[in-house]
């Protein structure tokens, strides 16, 4: 057809004459465009602008079924008094043959009223028919559509499920009673991920309907994380070459799983093939188009595709139309030739004007359909039956509004097809048996599915067991149920198949896509140490939070182990039996030094300062135990400043007693005057300025930035660390570097003063202790540094002991021993011997 001009078309069609297979007249014709015929064959090839005629052979019974459907609905509507009373529907049928190219000739025919296809005169006139039902298969539907778009005839599909049909830019005048596919792919692939199948090859027909469902089918399984090993096209006029390498890259998968988006003719194709090979074992899933087709269940002799499951039109009865559509003998009386045809197909008999050699019986007429078994007896398709018979009422309805019908129909003249176009999208009622029926903004009704699973049967093919329903109209999470324990697998299984590219990656570990492959191909990977991941197949590992860690397995954080010096410990027992030990001693000695305070030995020694010194050693002792237990605010400020301010004191004394000695020794000189300037006053004075010194620093350190409690989590990772940080390190230092800087000066008067005549020089005692406690404090730094965690503290405790014991043992230990072991040598003379 070419057209001309702006407002005249001229009509050029060329090729064989088209006529109606069935037709009836009425004052509003509805046409039909079915396959009568499943393929064609050419009768003889010419050589020229006229395409040579078709033959079509192999009767499709399906086809009859659809037609007798959209009979049976016209006859319901004419006899009905409430809708379109006064007004009568016909119908005009055509035959595709298969044939996409007889497709648009019919639809033309039925839109010009051109039964003849070699035509010149113009084709602006009135279409002949107002709507058209049909076809079956998406491709003839969108090429039929595209042709008469122009004329805003509408096109009502009951099979066409190509999501690209609900473009209305494209296909404005296309509708259908049949879900898209964009719903149908959705539901496999929300199916496929309901059963855990991650990997999953894929066969589509090679036409709109399988490359555009597969496309959908794809794109969504890719956001649920369903790879698919492979993605083949098959087609029935494939090369048997083309066809092998299908059939070798189904052999050679890893996948169980095979989603068939196929119309049932590609299906029965490929299952032949898949016969031929004897290629079990797989787990089918299917779409509408064949899922619920007892024609190819009935061809599977192999059980090749039993335990399939598959998304299929719910099941729809509609009262009196399975009797109608078998009831054909009316087709004969209708003076239809393709009755002939058809009676001949189903008894496998002739009529007497026949000559075929291949039926040896005679058509009597009086064969009864009760006795036969086919596909044309098969009601299993009574869903899509349904579609046609809804298409014809939404035809109905639509008239019904625009013809102003109540008690009868204001007028029977058509409708102009714009007019009428517009008012078939908005129309919206329910059928004889209750289901409701509209369109939505693309044309489209909504999705529902049954979930339909092949079960063995002792009949003669597999039963459809419905296993589960899927509703689009639900929110997405409800769609679909499924009950798990109904479903009966491939092999007559009834474990669910496992169907993946890698094994699902335990609690503890992380998925690790492998290099080159698809993202269900993957490795799993340990957690590191302080991650974890507590679910399988985890994408990532979740660190924990900072006070936890993971545990052996990874799969869960635990509270961390919190460590710090207490007192239920044997480090921290002994350290504590150690202070109270010296401070006992110390105690001990005090008590000697106060019990012989009259003697020559402590007289001598200055025994105010002595006393000073051991009070201030037993604060020294005592101090190092609020270093042990569990840090606190107080604890840490007390620990710091008290430990400073007392060994100040300590050192402030000994050096108190340095000074003493070295005065001592210089007052004997003639002429000196010097121990009137260094009496008990100047020497109680020192000691106090000294340790004022400390004090002032401490002060300064506590209101500025003082230590505080600490969790330190860096040292180990898997446990926590409470300590005492410092605060402010210049305070900390300062601190430690004053008593290191008395430590020092007291050791340099001591050693000056150590050869000094006398028999007792405590100068010699107070050098080996300041000796000691320098030797501690130096190695303490290093220590205290790198130790880790509570050993920090414990190195700071024995630096304390250890310098404490060291100036306990060294100044009054030798002194004791003369006291209490050589009372003889405690004697005044002996000590001014030299």
């Amino acid at each position: 057809m070419t057209f001309s001009k702006a407002n005249e078309t001229v009509c050029h069609l060329r090729g064989e004459p088209t006529y109606p297979k069935l037709w009836k007249d009425g004052d509003i014709i509805v046409g039909g465009v079915f396959s009568f015929h499943s393929s064609w064959e050419v009768r003889e090839l010419t050589y020229s602008i006229t395409p040579p005629p078709l033959k079509c052979i192999n009767l499709n019974f399906r086809d009859f079924q659809y037609a007798q459907s959209m009979r049976f609905a016209i006859q319901e509507i004419n006899n009905s008094s409430t809708l379109l009373p006064g007004v009568s529907l016909g119908y005009k049928i055509y035959d595709t043959c298969g044939s996409v190219a007889v497709g648009v000739q019919a639809a033309m025919a039925l839109a010009n009223g051109h039964d003849k296809t070699s035509v010149e005169g113009p084709c602006t006139k009135q279409s002949e028919v107002q709507a058209i039902i049909g076809d079956t298969t998406s491709s003839a539907c969108i090429v039929i559509t595209r042709s008469i778009g122009p004329l805003k005839i509408p096109l009502i599909s009951h099979y066409a499920t190509c999501e690209c049909l609900s473009d209305k830019i494209k296909y404005p005048s296309f509708l259908r009673t049949i879900a898209s596919d964009y719903y149908q792919s959705r539901a496999l692939a929300e199916l496929v991920r309901h059963f855990g199948w991650t990997w999953v090859g894929a066969i589509r027909s090679d036409d709109d309907y399988g490359n555009s469902g597969m496309a959908t089918f794809t794109k969504v399984a890719e956001q649920m994380g369903i790879c698919l090993e492979y993605s083949l096209p098959i087609y029935r006029t494939y090369t048997e070459d083309k066809v092998l390498r299908i059939i070798e890259q189904i052999k050679s998968s890893t996948s169980r799983v095979i989603v068939g988006f196929l119309v049932h003719w590609e299906m029965e194709f490929l299952l032949h093939k898949l016969i031929e090979h004897n290629i079990t074992g797989f787990q089918w899933v299917g779409t509408e188009s064949w899922i619920s087709d007892s024609v190819i269940a009935s061809m599977d002799k192999n059980h090749i595709l039993q335990g399939a499951v598959g998304v299929a039109i719910p099941k729809n009865e509609v009262t009196g139309l399975k009797e109608f559509i078998l009831d054909i003998k009316p087709l004969k009386s209708s003076g239809s030739a393709i009755f002939t045809e058809l009676w001949e197909s189903l008894f496998q008999c002739k009529y007497s004007n026949k000559n075929d050699s291949s039926l040896t019986t005679e058509c009597t007429d009086k064969e009864e359909l009760s006795d036969m078994q086919n596909s044309f007896t098969d009601m299993s398709l009574m869903p899509i039956f349904s579609n046609v018979y809804k298409g014809v009422y939404a035809v109905a309805h639509a008239l019904h509004d625009l013809l102003g019908c109540t008690d009868k129909c204001a007028t029977k003249k058509q409708p102009d097809p714009s007019t009428f176009l517009k008012q078939l999208r908005k129309v919206r009622f329910k059928t004889k048996d209750g289901e409701e029926v509209y369109f939505d903004e693309n044309g489209d009704p909504v999705a529902k599915y049954e979930i339909i699973n092949w079960q063995p049967s002792k009949i003669k093919h597999d039963d459809f067991v419905p296993v589960g329903l899927y509703d689009a109209s639900f929110p997405e999470k409800d769609r679909m149920s499924v009950n798990m324990a109904s479903i009966i697998w491939t092999n007559n299984k009834t474990k669910v198949p496992v169907s993946v590219c890698s094994e699902s990656c335990p609690p503890g570990t992380r998925k690790a896509v492998q290099k080159g492959k698809p993202i269900c191909c993957y490795d799993c990977i340990p957690c590191t140490e302080g991650e974890i991941s507590n679910m399988t197949d985890s994408v990532t590992c979740l660190r924990c939070h900072e006070d936890y860690w993971s545990n052996m397995k990874n799969d869960g954080c635990v509270k961390k182990e919190t460590e710090y010096l207490s007192y239920e410990e044997i480090m921290g027992i002994l350290l504590t039996t150690i202070s109270v030990l010296g401070a006992i001693i110390t105690i001990l000695i005090a008590i000697i030094f106060f019990r012989y305070k009259n003697t020559p030995i402590v007289k001598a020694n200055n025994a105010e300062l002595s006393f000073l010194l051991l009070f201030s050693l037993t604060l020294c002792f005592l101090c190092s135990l609020t270093f042990i237990g569990r840090p606190t605010e107080w604890s840490c400020m007390l620990r710091h400043t008290a430990f400073g301010i007392t060994f100040v004191l300590c050192i402030s004394c000994v050096l108190g007693k340095t000074l003493v000695v070295l005065m001592a020794f210089k007052a004997t000189l003639p002429g000196s005057n010097v121990m009137k300037w260094f009496g008990p006053l100047q020497q109680r004075l020192s000691v106090l300025a000294f340790t004022l010194i400390q004090v002032l620093i401490c002060i300064l350190w506590l209101t500025t930035s003082p230590p505080f409690p600490f969790k330190n989590l860096d040292y180990f990772k898997e446990k926590i660390i409470l300590e005492c940080n410092v605060g402010s390190a210049l305070g900390f230092w300062s601190v430690l570097g004053y008593i290191g800087f008395l430590a020092l000066l007291c050791f340099i008067l001591a050693f000056l003063a150590r050869k000094l005549p006398d028999n007792f020089n405590e100068a010699k005692f107070i050098t080996f202790s300041m000796l000691i406690f320098c030797a501690v404090w130096i190695t303490f730094i290093p220590a205290y540094v790198s130790s880790p965690g509570k050993f920090t503290v414990a190195v700071e405790i024995f630096a304390i002991l250890a310098s404490s014991f060291g100036l306990l043992f060294c100044i009054f230990l030798p002194k004791c021993y003369v006291i209490l072991l050589k009372p003889e040598k405690n004697s005044k003379k002996h000590m001014m011997g030299k």
